[in-house]
């Protein structure tokens, strides 16, 4: 049965007044763009260009290298300047391809004609898809042409259409369901047509009502797509959180939602789908929200791949007027990564930049005290793990304990635990840092053995 939420989460301060009415509004950079080889879940692209080249909109300048993997598109129209190492939002260098603009952002060839779609084979949907270079734009950033292709499309039962956008202060999805109702549907129509036994579902929290409203309208007489308001509750848009509830299904992290019978892609997604089927246009940008308390002027914006943060956040008037800003997150405060640096690229699936006046990591760790055995974490956990023998676990270096019998693997690093811990533990934190530790380690053994 269909529910309307999932098992634990958390009710954080949503902080969506910021930017929830702002509209969408493009932004067309002047500074150089910067396009790293790795933009997705998988093998890095390949350039296929040279410093010297004249690009254009639309160009591919990168391709994929291997099955799991997407091609990189070119924004902005100019000339290649350098192929090399620069910082990206990770901190770490990357390889990247460095483009100076020419601010003409003259495409390649003309996306506003309208093809017809209704002849496309399956073969051929996905083709648009992975030559359009489109990822999840939900965060992940997962080839959709890979999610697209599973071993069995009879076996999938929904395909999920995630307008949830639980995250705090993120609001760029409410306006581009506001504004592109009937697009998003359309994409969803184009997969559904690749999977015959399957119903849409788009699911959007109950704090969007103009967004439920604008997808009803477009949905309405569509026999294979209904629209689920959600209750409001994060990490409600978290993929497992809805398929727990939509499907009714709970699978280990070496599982694919695909294997329980259910495709899910963001709303972002599924315009860039449609996008690329009916109008052959490549993804090279999408929507992006810059907010905080500590910016000026909080709004929805579309973005280009490859423009720099800080060239953004001056546009939109910088940080506010007698604020420091304390911390920038890529994404929101929940599972966000903290920049050390807004002159690096935005990405394909960053959709959040979010300015903070106070660093909520300071005040934990100021509080901070012994656990009080309360077990709140294990309440509120998705995933119904233990937090705090987790945590105990990873802080003792236990890996194996952490691993196989606690599951901490299973953790999708949604921070709702460090969320409601009473003791302000870092518990999230130390759930990634055991992660990425054993990972690692299997890496090693893995290339030991070989």
């Amino acid at each position: 049965m269909v529910k309307d939420t999932f098992r634990g989460g958390v009710h954080p301060a949503g902080h969506k007044e910021l930017s929830r009415d702002v509209p969408l509004r493009e932004f067309l950079p002047t500074g150089e763009m910067i396009f790293p080889l790795s933009q997705h879940i998988g093998k890095p692209a390949k350039p296929i260009v040279k410093k010297g080249d004249e690009v254009l909109v639309g160009q591919r300048i990168a391709e994929a290298d291997g099955f799991v993997s997407a091609h990189v598109i070119s924004s902005c129209s100019g000339k290649v300047k350098a192929i090399e190492k620069r910082r990206v939002l990770t901190g770490a260098l990357a390889d990247c391809i460095v483009i100076d603009n020419d601010g003409q952002f003259t495409p390649i060839q003309d996306f506003t004609r309208r093809e017809d779609t209704s002849k496309l084979t399956g073969d051929e949907l996905i083709q648009r898809v992975q030559d359009a270079a489109i990822v999840g734009l939900g965060g992940a950033g997962f080839p959709t042409h890979v999610k697209l292709k599973p071993k069995n499309p009879d076996a999938i039962r929904f395909v999920i259409a995630n307008g949830a956008e639980c995250e705090p202060y993120l609001t760029c999805n409410d306006q581009l369901m506001r504004t592109q109702a009937a697009a998003i549907v359309e994409g969803l129509e184009l997969v559904l047509r690749l999977f015959p036994k399957a119903e849409g579902v788009i699911a959007i929290e109950r704090n969007k009502p103009e967004a439920i409203a604008a997808m009803d309208k477009a949905a309405s007489g569509k026999a294979k797509i209904r629209v689920l308001a959600m209750k409001t509750k994060y990490p409600q848009g978290g993929e497992r959180s809805l398929i727990q509830a939509i499907a009714g299904e709970d699978f280990p992290i070496s599982m694919l939602p695909a294997d329980v019978g259910c495709i899910v892609d963001n709303v972002g997604t599924l315009y860039a789908i449609q996008r690329a089927c009916a109008y052959g246009e490549p993804l090279y940008a999408h929507t992006l929200t810059l907010t905080g308390e500590a910016a000026a002027n909080p709004g929805n914006w579309i973005v280009r791949d490859g423009t720099l943060f800080s060239e953004l956040l001056e546009h939109a008037g910088g940080v506010k007027s007698g604020v420091t800003l304390k911390k920038a997150l890529i994404g929101g405060p929940m599972m966000g990564i903290a920049l050390g640096s807004l002159d690096v690229p935005i990405q394909k699936q960053n959709n959040g930049l979010t300015l903070l006046d106070e660093d909520p990591n300071e005040i934990a760790e100021a509080k901070m005290t012994a656990c009080l055995r309360c077990g709140r974490c294990a309440t509120v956990c998705p995933m119904g793990l233990l937090p705090q023998p987790m945590a105990e676990a990873a802080i003792a270096g236990d890996y194996e304990r952490f691993e196989q019998r606690l599951y901490g693997l299973e953790c999708i690093q949604c921070g709702s635990c460090t969320y409601v811990c009473p003791a302000k533990r870092p518990l999230m934190q130390t759930f990634k840092q055991a992660k990425s530790e054993i990972q690692a380690r299997k890496r090693a053994e893995a290339g030991g053995k070989k």
